[in-house]
């Protein structure tokens, strides 16, 4: 249930080609696609920093003014941080463009591949081996009793030979089927792109649905392999055990605000084209038809799926251990509007591209029986999305 004030476009491959940086939003989802252009009103201020009960008065006073401007239904698009008191990117756009179907032709993006060509500089943070230092430091945590759960990060830092463009780039990744919610936000700075497999979560009507993935493994390019590795996804007892700690924290998060509440006994597997991953799917009946799906989002973010469990103690070991900024990894993208309804969708396997600079997100969940080298690794295996869009090996 898109905005009414919108536009019809041939396709989304029509959307995808209208897109450029600068002035617009952008996010294909298995519910459609759509691209925003322009903006009536920016959330500001105090707001910005997603406190969700001052951002939901804010925006309903500016849409209340809209609708008596002729505006149907409004909305809101934009981008939340991973981090609480860091600003928000939340717009309301002039123009919307909705297709319903989602599905790229075969060649969307062919002959297009975006290469940043010669990259003069490549940085880590942390390097791998300060990494698996801070995994050591967080499992001594998990043993301490501190926690259940964390998630640590890394970057890469790329500094390319020539501007990157940020449209060739989300082409790219719509044509690579990279996954199955593509994003392109514009930063103050920057512009944030990426492929993300999570929906956090998506409300239609009194109906809502989340879908947290938790328990990873790398796709081989040998098919026997590769189907040893997601069977023994599906039972390994470590990967059961950090998903089954994220849908625990999402119930629990999600129950005041439902009548009913289903969420699989035991995961099941999605896959990317680098990634196996442990998925539930879970649906609720809301219990009161005021409850937006942005009020959603910010109950649930961020979930344990990309923080850890218990949340603020997995917060404070992310602030102790990682060496930077998350910035708007691990954060949220996505849509409201006046009706309540929108998606919103968890912000990995991205990128922040600005000119020549690019700056590459990844990280992994630590539970007991995690290994360092493991962990390591399976971050590796999620910089692909990105690296494979620019056309690099990893």
């Amino acid at each position: 249930m898109i905005p009414q004030h919108q536009t019809a476009l041939a396709s989304a491959e029509g959307l995808l080609n209208r897109y450029h940086s600068g002035n617009c939003f952008f996010l294909s989802s298995p519910q459609g696609t759509l691209l925003t252009e322009g903006e009536l009103a920016v959330v500001t201020g105090e707001e910005q920093q997603f406190q969700a009960s001052l951002v939901s008065q804010k925006v309903k006073i500016i849409w209340e003014e809209l609708k008596r401007s002729g505006y149907d239904n409004p909305m809101i698009v934009g981008a939340v941080p991973f981090a609480p008191g860091k600003p928000a990117r939340l717009i309301v756009p002039e123009k919307v463009f909705w297709e319903d179907r989602t599905q790229m032709d075969a060649d969307a993006g062919s002959g297009d591949q975006q290469s940043p060509g010669t990259v003069l500089k490549l940085e880590e943070e942390p390097s791998p081996a300060d990494y698996m230092d801070g995994v050591e430091r967080a499992l001594g945590k998990i043993r301490a009793g501190e926690l259940s759960k964390v998630v640590l990060s890394r970057t890469l830092r790329l500094t390319a030979a020539a501007d990157v463009d940020p449209a060739q780039l989300l082409r790219q990744l719509a044509a690579n089927r990279s996954g199955s919610y593509t994003f392109a936000v514009d930063l103050p700075h920057a512009t944030l792109i990426g492929a993300s497999p999570e929906l956090l979560v998506s409300r239609r009507g009194k109906m809502m649905i989340t879908n947290p993935l938790a328990g990873s493994a790398a796709r081989s390019a040998d098919p026997v392999e590769d189907q040893r590795r997601a069977a023994s996804l599906l039972t390994s007892g470590k990967d059961l055990h950090e998903h089954a700690v994220v849908v625990e924290g999402i119930v629990e998060a999600l129950r005041p605000f439902c009548r009913t509440l289903e969420a699989p006994e035991r995961p099941s597997l999605i896959q990317t084209p680098t990634m196996w991953h442990l998925s539930s799917e879970i649906k609720g009946e809301l219990l009161d038809p005021a409850i937006t799906s942005l009020d959603l989002a910010a109950a649930l973010h961020p979930t344990p799926a990309v923080c850890g469990a218990p949340t603020e103690a997995a917060r404070e070991a992310i602030e102790e251990i990682e060496p930077f900024d998350r910035g708007f990894y691990t954060g949220m993208v996505g849509w409201c509007d006046s009706r309540g309804d929108g998606e919103w969708i968890v912000t990995i396997r991205c990128a922040e591209v600005s000119g020549r600079d690019l700056r590459l997100f990844a990280g992994a969940g630590i539970v007991e029986g995690s290994e360092a080298a493991a962990e390591l690794q399976e971050t590796s295996a999620k910089f692909r999305t990105m690296l494979h869009a620019m056309g690099l090996d990893n």
